[in-house]
C-alpha cells in the first residue's frame, strides 16, 4: 500500500488536566502516516483522485481548536474517528504531541493506528 504523509501540522488549542492548562493555548504538534492507492491520481494527474491534503489539514485545525480535552489520547481517538468517517481513507497512523512542564521533559507524545470499520 501506499503512503500520504503530512508531517509537522501545528495547532493551538487548551488541552490539558492543570487549571493553568486550560487558560493557556498550547502548541500541539500532528504527524500522519495515510494508507493510500496513489495510482489513480498518478496517471490521471487530477485532484479528484487522491486525498486532497488542504482538506485535510484544515479538517484537522477546525476540530482541535474548537475542541477542549483533557487528555492528548481522547484528542487522538476523536481526531481518528473523525478522518476516517469524513475521508475514504481505509488505514491512518497519527502522532500527536504536546509540550509539558516536567522536569527533564520537554514534549509528551503518542503514537495511534487505527483502520475503518
Amino acid at each position: 500500500m501506499d503512503k500520504i504523509f503530512l508531517n509537522d501540522l501545528k495547532v493551538d488549542t487548551f488541552i490539558g488536566i492543570y487549571d493553568w492548562e486550560k487558560e493557556t493555548l498550547q502548541t500541539l504538534g500532528f504527524d500522519l502516516e495515510i494508507d493510500w492507492d496513489i495510482r489513480a491520481a498518478a496517471a490521471s494527474d487530477d485532484i479528484v483522485d487522491t486525498l486532497n491534503y488542504g482538506d485535510i489539514a484544515q479538517t484537522i485545525v477546525n476540530f482541535v481548536e474548537a475542541s477542549r480535552y483533557q487528555l492528548i489520547e481522547t484528542l487522538a481517538e476523536d481526531l481518528c474517528s473523525l478522518l476516517l468517517k469524513e475521508y475514504p481513507i481505509p488505514k491512518l497512523k497519527l502522532s500527536l504531541s504536546k509540550p509539558v512542564a516536567l522536569h527533564g521533559q520537554n514534549i509528551a507524545k503518542i503514537v495511534i493506528e487505527r483502520t475503518k470499520k
